[in-house]
Order: C-alpha cells, then sequence, then structure tokens
C-alpha cells in the first residue's frame, strides 16, 4: 500500500524563502519532532530552485552553499518522516522572461506581469506545459521525493497584492481556446457571458490536460510518488487551506476546515485530503498567526471530520516572529501521534447528504454553505457529496434518508438518473434555491419527480415580502411568529394538485411611512414549499434561497423552515440526536474494527468575528440509535475519568458528557 494511504498525515509545510537557501537542517528537524511531526514540505523548484538544478531556464537560490534539497530529504528519512517536495510554475524569475517572453502570461493590453522581479507564467504556454515537466523530472530522478505539490495551480489572474489584471491573452490562450470552442477570447468575465462560460469549461478542460501529463510522467517513474495540489483530477492528495485575508467580506466561516475535508472525503474514496492550517493571518501579512483558538478549531474539525493534520508557516522556525500557536499545534499533533491508530478510516453513519456544487460555471456557493451551516448547528449527522461524483453514487451502499440539493440548476443526464436512482430507493430528494430550472432535461425533471413547474424568477429589492407559517403543526418551530421575511431571488413556480403546498406567500405591500405599513394579501398562486409524495418517495421543493439568506443574514427563521420541512419529511429517528447547543460541534464514525468513535468541539469562543477561550458546557448528552450493543465508552481526550458514562436500552445508547471545556473524543466499544 502506497505510504500515504494510511491518511495519517502529520504535515508541516515550511514555505521557504531565498534567504533560507542555507538554513540549519538539524535545528529544523529538531523542530519538527518537538512537533510529531511525519511529513515535512519544503520547497524544491519553481520560482525558484533550492538545488543545483541544471536547467537553463530554472533560477537558482543567490548565494546558496549546499544542495538543501539533498540534505533535507536524507534527514527527514533518517527521522522516519515523508518528504513532499513543493514546485509553484504560476511564476518564474525576471530573468527568464528577458530569455523567453513569449512562454509569460499577457493582459489584454499585451502586457507582462513582474512583481518584484517575479514573472506571472501561463499554464498555456511553454514554460509550463512542457519546461515545467523538466524540472518535475529533474527532481524525482535525482532525489528521493516522497510526493510532489504544486502550488497555486491552474489559472492566476491577480498579484500578491490582490491586484486583478483579467485572463490571459498570450499567444498560446488564444491559439488553445479558439481551437476548444470557435471563438475569440472573452471580454467579460461575468457567467451571464455564453463566451465566458465557455472559457471557465476551458480552463476547466486544459488544467485537467496539465495534471494528465503530469501524473503519466511521475507514475512512470514511480507509482508511489504522491501528487498533491488544489485540484482532484489525477493526484494523490488532495490539498486545501483553512486560511484568512483581511479583505475577506463576512461572514467569517466557522466550519472551514470541516467542510474542505468532508467535501473531499466523503466524495472521492481514492484520494486523501490535507486540509492546511495557515497560520499567517493573510498574504500581506506571513509573520503574524491568527488566535492559537483559531488553529486549535481547524486543527481538530479536520481531525474529526476524517483527516490527518497539515500547518504551514512562512520560513523556519528558528527565526519566526510568532510562536504563540506552536504549543497548540504541539498538543494536538501528539494527540494525534499517541491515538494514531483510531484514525485515518472513518466510516459514514450520516442520515443525510448534501450535495457540493461542482461545475465550473456553477454560480451559487452561498446556497450551499448556508445548508450546511444549518446541518451542523442542528446536529444532523450529513456527507458531502460533490457534484463531480454524482453520477457514480446511485449504487453507493450508503442509505441517505435524504439528498439536500442547493440551488443547483443544471445537472448532467448522467446525474439526473443517479438522483432518479437514489429517489427510487426511497431517498428524499430535497431541493432549495433554482434547481433543476437550467436546461430541458432538468425542467423535465423537475416537474416528473417534484410536480413542479417554473413560471418566472422574481429578485426582491426593497419589497416587504414574507412567506406564511400557518401550519403549525408541521412548522413547529413557530409558534409565536407567522410571518418569514424573504428577500432576493423567489422562484415562481407552479406546483401540482398532488403536492402538499406549504409556506404562502404574503405579497409585498406599502412599508413606509408607517402610517401606510398595510395591504399585504396571502397569495394563492405562490408558494414557499411544496412536499410532493408519490408512494413511499417524497421530494420536497423550496423555491427560495433559504441557505443564502441564513449564511449572509444569520436569522433563525430560514434555518428553522428548512429544518421543520426536513424532520417533517423524513418522519423518522436520526442517528445522533443531542441536547448540546448549536456552538458545539459533533461528529459521530463507525471504526473498520466495528468500533465507533464520537468527537465534540466546543465552539462557544467564537464571537462571529474573533475568537477566544470558549465558555464550558455542562450535562451534555448524546444519543445513538442503530448500533450493535456496547460494552464500553473510552475518552482519548484528557479527563479525569477515563471511561464515559453510558446508558444503553435495546433502541439506543446515550453518552454523557458533564463537563466539555474545548475537545472530548470518547470511542465507543461493541461487545
Amino acid at each position: 500500500m502506497s505510504w500515504w494511504k494510511s491518511n495519517n498525515l502529520r504535515l508541516i509545510q515550511n514555505n521557504l524563502r531565498e534567504t533560507d537557501a542555507n538554513l540549519n537542517v538539524d535545528r529544523l528537524i529538531e523542530d519538527l519532532q518537538r512537533l510529531s511531526t511525519n511529513v515535512l514540505m519544503m520547497n524544491a523548484g519553481g520560482i525558484v530552485a533550492f538545488y543545483p538544478t541544471k536547467l537553463e531556464y530554472q533560477y537558482r537560490a543567490a548565494n546558496q552553499q549546499k544542495d538543501l534539497l539533498k540534505e533535507a530529504i536524507e534527514k527527514t528519512h533518517a527521522h522516519d518522516m515523508k518528504f513532499i517536495a513543493r514546485f509553484d510554475f504560476s511564476k518564474a524569475h525576471e530573468s527568464i522572461f528577458d530569455k523567453r517572453p513569449e512562454w509569460f502570461y499577457r493582459t489584454l493590453e499585451g502586457k507582462e506581469v513582474n512583481y518584484h522581479g517575479i514573472v506571472h507564467t501561463c499554464i498555456n504556454g511553454y514554460y509550463q506545459r512542457e519546461y515545467s515537466l523538466q524540472m518535475i523530472d529533474e527532481v524525482i530522478s535525482n532525489y528521493d521525493v516522497d510526493g510532489i505539490f504544486f502550488n497555486m495551480f491552474g489559472y492566476q489572474t491577480r498579484d500578491y497584492s490582490g491586484t486583478h489584471y483579467g485572463i490571459c491573452f498570450c499567444d498560446s490562450c488564444k491559439a488553445k481556446f479558439h481551437e476548444f470552442s470557435g471563438l475569440d477570447l472573452p471580454l467579460t468575465e461575468s457567467l451571464d457571458d455564453p463566451v465566458y462560460r465557455q472559457y471557465k469549461l476551458f480552463q476547466d478542460a486544459t488544467t485537467k490536460e496539465m495534471l494528465d501529463r503530469i501524473h503519466a510522467l511521475v507514475k512512470s517513474k514511480n507509482k508511489d510518488i504522491a501528487i498533491s495540489t488544489y485540484n482532484e483530477h489525477k493526484v494523490d492528495i488532495v490539498r486545501k487551506e483553512s486560511n484568512t485575508d483581511n479583505k475577506r467580506p463576512h461572514p467569517v466561516w466557522l466550519y472551514s476546515a470541516s467542510e474542505n475535508v468532508q467535501s473531499l472525503e466523503d466524495s472521492w474514496e481514492d484520494k486523501l485530503v490535507s486540509n492546511c492550517c495557515i497560520n499567517a493571518i493573510d498574504l500581506v501579512h506571513r509573520f503574524t498567526g491568527v488566535s492559537r483558538h483559531e488553529v486549535n478549531i481547524r486543527l481538530k474539525e479536520g481531525l474529526a471530520s476524517g483527516s490527518g493534520l497539515d500547518f504551514c508557516i512562512i520560513g523556519v522556525f528558528e527565526d519566526y516572529p510568532d510562536r504563540e500557536n506552536l504549543p497548540t499545534v504541539a498538543a494536538i499533533y501528539e494527540y494525534h501521534k499517541n491515538n494514531e491508530q483510531y484514525y485515518g478510516n472513518f466510516i459514514s453513519m450520516s442520515d443525510v447528504a448534501l450535495i457540493k456544487p461542482g461545475k465550473p460555471v456553477q454560480k451559487n456557493m452561498k446556497e450551499y454553505l448556508g445548508l450546511y451551516k444549518m446541518l451542523k448547528e442542528e446536529h444532523v449527522l450529513f456527507d458531502v457529496l460533490d457534484q463531480n461524483v454524482l453520477a457514480t453514487k446511485a449504487g453507493s451502499p450508503k442509505r441517505y434518508k435524504a439528498i439536500m440539493i442547493p440551488d443547483i440548476a443544471s445537472f448532467s443526464e448522467d446525474e439526473l438518473q443517479s438522483l432518479e436512482a437514489l429517489y427510487l430507493q426511497g431517498v428524499c430528494l430535497f431541493s432549495t434555491g433554482g434547481s433543476f430550472t437550467e436546461g430541458v432535461e432538468n425542467a423535465s425533471f423537475l416537474q416528473h419527480r417534484f410536480d413542479v413547474k417554473l413560471d418566472s424568477v422574481h429578485v426582491h429589492n426593497q419589497e416587504a415580502a414574507y412567506l406564511l407559517t400557518d401550519n403549525k403543526q408541521l412548522f413547529a418551530s413557530f409558534p409565536e411568529r407567522d410571518w418569514i421575511f424573504l428577500t432576493d431571488s423567489f422562484y415562481r413556480v407552479e406546483f401540482g394538485p398532488n403536492t402538499d403546498k406549504q409556506l404562502p406567500y404574503v405579497i409585498p405591500s406599502t412599508f413606509g411611512p408607517p402610517e401606510r405599513a398595510s395591504g399585504h394579501r396571502i397569495s394563492e398562486q405562490h408558494w414557499g414549499a411544496g412536499i410532493h409524495t408519490n408512494g413511499n418517495h417524497k421530494a420536497v421543493y423550496v423555491p427560495w434561497q433559504a441557505g443564502e439568506l441564513y449564511y449572509k443574514h444569520g436569522y433563525a427563521d430560514h434555518k428553522n423552515a428548512v429544518m421543520d420541512l426536513l424532520h417533517h419529511t423524513l418522519n423518522q429517528p436520526l442517528t445522533l440526536v443531542t441536547n448540546a447547543p448549536t456552538n458545539v460541534e459533533v461528529f459521530f464514525h463507525k471504526l473498520p474494527d466495528g468500533n465507533y468513535i464520537l468527537h465534540v468541539l466546543n465552539l462557544s469562543g467564537f464571537n462571529g468575528v474573533s475568537y477566544t477561550n470558549p465558555l464550558p458546557v455542562y450535562d451534555l448528552k448524546v444519543t445513538l440509535r442503530g448500533l450493535e450493543a456496547c460494552s464500553e465508552a473510552i475518552y482519548l481526550t484528557e479527563t479525569s475519568q477515563p471511561q464515559a458514562l453510558f446508558v444503553q436500552t435495546e433502541q439506543e445508547m446515550s453518552i454523557e458528557i458533564p463537563e466539555l471545556s474545548d475537545f472530548a473524543a470518547v470511542v465507543i466499544r461493541t461487545r
């Protein structure tokens, strides 16, 4: 079995500067050992080569006096660590541009992008398409690397200061796009532009083509060299990042690590994910770290979701000016080292699957993120299925109770067939937003399975629109609140006669001045939800963006409406229920040996912007259904009592956690 498939990475990335070319490797190894590291990722080549390259068009680190790459590999291996060589082909030294200007990115005006002596390249130019393979070959043929990683792989249109230069207009891009589409390159970057939509497909196709070529080269040399980058195609380790940027709009995404891991682990069985916890607060301020509480959450979310550990700093530890987070990293890495036997191969116990939009021309991710947040807060066990693998999931042995579809306007014929197969197996289809509204095949599926026809789309802008929660038995979360506010897109659909129509649309009326805030009427044509039942098969259609509204604004009404509909439609007990508050994240999986593992993570230290110490949560109870008979429950985390309290009946068992200060992991042993 290839070394990475055990999924137990405790990876540290030292993102080297050119000034680190003669670093003290022995000191670095000592620092890595203190962090219980088992994989080192360090620069090899691309922008700067940290070894004596013989290639004419690769710039070597100035004043380097030794073969740093060779020494680092030999000493990591001597200390039982793996070594992943990092490359970055997105840019090259300006001396190479001076010799081969035709290999580089060009703006619409034909200008290069030179950022402090480093010039942007293009994935379709000779430098990336051909010469990068020579750099890879030089390293993997002469050095005993265990893996290779590519930073900033694909299409890059911004410099490190965030300046956007637009798509590349180099001669290679012009020719290849015309060959691909018969069109000239688009002059806009709007998904409403059909040429730009073609360009997005072109980007996806050419990126995958380059990964095909890299895969063929590397595996022909050594199949046990792991390939890694930020793309799922033809790679072994998919790299993702939990990072921050001081220009990123709010809301702050609390579930970054959980979502990054789930969206890969739940979808691809032949790959693993390494979610990098970036210590720096942004690209500009690389030498100051985020809060240690944020690092704690990121690493533990990733671990409890099913991945190993991954942490990155700029440079090396000996002169790194912010050491505050390192004890937190060391403690979590040591925990994983001591309990490695339980990690690496979790088995899903989820009741629900949430589809992650995965097409290059997808417009709306906020609906998906909002539904993700709802399910996490309500402690519904769920998997994330990437849309790109949906066509392969019809025969999956997992039996979900519901599939949630977040405002995905178009599915391929194979994906629709997969959804049809899941529906016929008794899985409820639960759709929000404008799903299935683009193309004849999708419209047909919408009518056939949801009993819905799209009439029109109305975008509310400063209009006092609402939905009426008149069915208090179904919408039990609204005993004293009758109206839910509605804004943004509302899909006016026609529900068929055999559909249970809910949430009547409250037609907008005047809202100001106060003396004229009256006149609302209840529509008899438009509704906020429809439940279509066909024997034992159910499909729910919610023609507004409840998830996006919850993601952007955080009003519980939008979450409660969706969750009330979900629970009503399923009408059966879920695998896990708990009294945990919404700011406690719960994870539950089966282990390969038949035992189970429960994680609970206290997120109460997050206030929407800042992170601090979480407040203790007392008397937590987690009730689990459908398990084999259990003999004992053992804490893996530090606690005053090694065994957890549990109560078992024929139908269920309950774990009791008297106090949760930060994080608890409990292994439940079966008889």
